[in-house]
Parts: C-alpha cells; sequence; structure tokens
C-alpha cells in the first residue's frame, strides 16, 4: 500500500490516472496532454505501474496503459477505515507494522 499512496502523491501522475479513468490510452495520447520530457513521462509511468495503479500492453509500436480500479478501491477502502468511516475489511486482527 506504500508504493500506492506515495505514487498518488504527486499531481502529474493523479492527472495521468483521471485520463485513464475515461479509457485506455496510449503513451502518445497520455504525453499530448502533458508539457513534460518522454523521460519523465516514462518515469511516471513507470512508478504507477510499479503501485499497481495501472498497466501496460503492448500493441504494435504503441504502449497502451489501462487503470486499474480494484487498487484505488483498495486505498479507498483503506483511507475510510482509518478515517473510522468504514468497516475493517476483515473480521480478522492483522498486525501493524510501524
Amino acid at each position: 500500500m506504500k508504493d500506492t499512496f506515495s505514487a498518488l502523491s504527486d499531481p502529474t501522475r493523479r492527472a495521468i490516472l483521471r485520463l485513464l479513468r475515461r479509457g485506455s490510452r496510449t503513451a502518445g495520447e497520455i504525453a499530448e496532454e502533458f508539457e513534460l520530457s518522454k523521460p519523465t513521462l516514462s518515469h511516471h509511468f513507470r512508478v504507477l505501474e510499479a503501485a499497481g495503479l495501472v498497466r501496460s500492453e503492448k500493441r504494435g509500436t504503441s504502449v497502451v496503459f489501462t487503470l486499474q480500479t480494484n487498487v484505488l478501491e483498495d486505498a479507498a477502502a483503506e483511507l475510510l477505515e482509518l478515517a473510522g468511516k468504514a468497516p475493517a475489511a476483515s473480521s480478522s486482527k492483522k498486525k501493524v507494522r510501524s
């Protein structure tokens, strides 16, 4: 979950995720929305993929990115649980790491 929250902490990555809410897009289509260098965008894509927030698939000469909503749902549930707004996901006690 640490990677997820770290990835979500960046406004550019959150903007990429908002674009992908509307559907899968190629790296080029995403790049058109930003005034960033290709290496900078590639870094953001790698962080999002490592966190499990997006999935990429090679299609011909393009790379297509797709939003992985299940990871976002898990993060939202965790935040709601921490805020006391939702019941715990499991009835078994979990060991808390500090």
